[in-house]
């Protein structure tokens, strides 16, 4: 009887504190963010689009349920590291110079440069990019951290060490403190962070973030505002999985379909399943309703690398990580496949729950957007490209001028462009590539994405003055952004050009075989 009646005292002596913290949580008048960003993950890699049947993401549609799924969203790079920057600045990387995945580099570099002593077979001169995230930016955390908010960064960051790390550019918490590409070593342990151990034999890092950014929610006041970054590692390089994750994919693979890579859809599932960590824990906190979830990804998926994998019946194969048809291309070029991603954003009492969004949007926009819902005031003297897309949340259009990628590299991956830039405007998209045409004109790739989401058929030659209006575009914001851009090549010898190699993968699948578990 004494028992029964104390474990009753307990149990409504915890309902009610549950209760005071959610009624505190609620009375919180300044709405926390969570910001998931996944790494190279690709617009067809999630199950949002209908366009895989390998890949299981069933807790990025539980987010979707309760918010908006934009079909059109763009990183504004192909790259990690420039879209990083752009979501901490509002800017794309034509502004901030940050051009390329270089912050793990020794070399600091904070001004863009066009490369010295360019080769001769190229016709325009690549740039090189810059190496840290400036420590003096006004990034969006910092806006935040002056308005009080608790502020904690888990995951990825690859903009720089310190002083270019996330505790200079705002952050309270930066776990585990590491700038590399990827993760250390492994995605399952042991890993080589400097002062990160695994608690647990072949700990999975993506469900140790997890588990540390649910210990710093739990660490804070029910009524502190707060801004999570979660960035994760997943699903970049290098390619490994939880075994009991591969022995289950393995039993479902097509090798028909050309997303056929085991172990990479055992890193989509662990990613998947951190996303519902943090969302379990919210929901528990109470604080769900009051909250903006953002996640998106860097840039599309990686097609260059070679991922060995075994089938049922002891066959091994070696396959590219993922497919992202009807896309074209991946990672590390222009087209398509390398910067449309998958974007969902839920902010309970704004966002229509299971709704989608066509309109165009991009990386940058998150910078304005976040700021405004959070009633928070832009920097002065800092230019921002993004947008506030607010009126998308509430489930109305959006009518802007374009969006613009950036690109001066040409890495020789598959699909990859010489150098170029591309505009979005409504359904067009032109991509100019610098100085590749006779007497170092630009050329121009012309694009109706609503009738060739594939990029197949370019239109340049059938609407130029869509090509100039769209060009004119470019040109304007070039000039405003106060942009580096590619020149014609001094040294160039066109018996070293060679343009039927543009596009083709250059030494097949990269990376070194690893053991096939």
């Amino acid at each position: 009887m004494t028992s029964t009646l104390n474990f009753k005292g307990i149990t409504t002596g915890l309902l009610l504190a549950l209760s005071f913290l959610t009624s505190q949580a609620q009375d919180q008048k300044q709405p926390n963010v969570v910001f998931i960003l996944a790494d190279d993950l690709g617009w067809s890699d999630v199950t949002l689009y209908g366009k895989t049947s390998f890949y299981e993401t069933p807790n990025l549609e539980r987010l979707a349920a309760r918010g908006i799924t934009y079909t059109k969203a763009y990183a504004a790079s192909p790259l990690c590291s420039p879209t990083r920057a752009s979501i901490l600045t509002g800017q794309t990387p034509a502004r901030t110079g940050i051009t390329a995945p270089t912050a793990h580099l020794g070399k600091v570099k904070l001004k863009p440069t066009l490369q010295p002593n360019p080769g001769p077979a190229n016709k325009s001169v690549v740039l090189e990019s810059v190496t840290r995230l400036n420590n003096q930016l006004p990034t969006l955390v910092k806006q935040f951290k002056k308005a009080g908010y608790a502020t904690g960064h888990f995951g990825k960051w690859h903009l720089g060490t310190a002083p270019y790390s996330p505790l200079e550019h705002g952050f309270d918490v930066d776990i585990p403190h590491f700038n590399g590409p990827g993760p250390a070593g492994s995605f399952v342990a042991p890993w080589k962070y400097q002062n990160f151990k695994a608690k647990t034999k072949n700990e999975h890092i993506e469900d140790r973030m997890g588990d540390e950014a649910v210990a710093w929610l739990r660490s804070l006041e029910p009524s502190q505002p707060f801004f999570l970054n979660y960035w994760q590692f997943s699903v970049h390089a290098p390619f490994d999985a939880k075994k009991s994750l591969k022995a289950k994919y393995r039993g479902k693979v097509d090798m028909t379909d050309a997303q056929h890579s085991i172990t990479y859809a055992a890193m989509v599932q662990s990613m998947d399943e951190a996303v519902g960590k943090l969302l379990d824990e919210l929901d528990r906190l109470g604080r769900t309703e009051n909250t903006i979830i953002v996640f998106t990804s860097d840039n599309g998926g990686n097609m260059y690398n070679g991922v060995p994998d075994r089938l049922a019946n002891g066959d091994q194969y070696l396959a590219p990580p993922t497919s992202n048809r009807p896309l074209r291309g991946g990672k590390a070029t222009i087209y398509e496949g390398g910067i449309r991603v998958p974007t969902v954003i839920s902010y309970p009492g704004m966002t229509t729950p299971g709704t989608t969004n066509e309109s165009l949007i991009q990386s940058t926009d998150f910078y304005p957007t976040l700021l405004q819902l959070a009633g928070l005031e832009l920097p002065n003297n800092h230019p921002i490209d993004g947008i506030d897309i607010t009126q998308t949340l509430r489930g109305e259009s959006l009518d802007r001028e374009g969006i613009i990628t950036y690109f001066p590299h040409q890495p020789g991956v598959p699909d990859w462009l010489p150098t170029s830039v591309a505009i979005h405007k409504d359904n067009w998209k032109l991509i100019r590539l610098f100085h590749q045409g006779p007497n170092f004109e630009h050329e121009y790739l012309l694009y109706q994405l609503e009738w060739d989401i594939s990029e197949h058929n370019n239109l340049a030659s059938v609407y130029p003055e869509k090509v100039k209006e769209l060009d004119a575009l470019i040109q304007k914001y070039l000039d405003a952004s106060h942009a580096v851009v590619p020149v014609p090549n001094p040294n160039f010898n066109p018996e070293k050009y060679k343009p039927e190699n543009i596009g083709k993968q250059k030494g097949g699948l990269r990376g070194k075989k690893i053991e096939i578990n």
